[in-house]
């Protein structure tokens, strides 16, 4: 029988470490209701307004933005000085990522002549971006579960721009969704090994 006291108990977490926790949750909300509401509204079966899957995106990204500074942030007061001098240039690497990005869509979209292109270009890019600055944290943290959900998210990020159509959408919403949740749930078995 499960005991509701064990259940509920908190996980103690190191002082040096990062929890992902809730940002991973807020990264999921952003896929599987932003990626899902673009899904959705490319096809007939759903009526709903064009501002819809953005704003359900963008909700999702900032929560989990905001939950990943703070826990990362609050990690790095307890750290060693090479430990926060890595963490200091992995965060430098999301400015760097998402600028190469936005140079690299709007390039594309310009030179081709097919402004399109960044409907699929931005959600598809930004996760390869994001997993490979997970793959970086991951590694500079010893952190083997944001390592592999890096990878994930950059392979499922590059193998989607090969479904066409909306089915593009269906893949992050379920893949990348389906990951952070994962993810979230590994975590907490993670830090519960490390507080032993």
């Amino acid at each position: 029988m499960i005991n509701p006291a064990v259940v509920r108990a908190a996980v103690a977490v190191p002082s040096d470490e990062v929890d992902n926790r809730a940002a991973y949750l807020g990264f999921a909300f952003a896929y599987f209701f932003g990626h899902g509401a673009a899904l959705l509204s490319k096809g007939d079966l759903v009526i709903m307004p064009s501002w819809l899957p953005i704003a359900l995106l963008a909700t999702g990204i900032l929560t989990g933005v905001i939950f990943a500074m703070t826990a990362s942030l609050r990690a790095q007061r307890f750290a060693s000085e090479v430990r926060r001098r890595a963490e200091k240039l992995v965060g430098i690497a999301w400015a760097t990522g998402f600028a190469a990005l936005a140079l690299a869509v709007t390039g594309l979209s310009t030179v081709f002549d097919k402004p399109e292109l960044q409907t699929v270009l931005w959600p598809a890019g930004s996760a390869i971006v994001v997993g490979l600055i997970y793959i970086a944290e991951g590694a500079i943290r010893g952190n083997a579960l944001h390592y592999n959900l890096g990878t994930w998210l950059a392979l499922v990020a590059a193998a989607a721009l090969f479904v066409p159509g909306a089915g593009f959408f269906g893949v992050l919403a379920v893949a990348g969704g389906g990951a952070y949740v994962l993810a979230a749930f590994l975590e907490r078995r993670r830090l519960a090994v490390l507080a032993m």
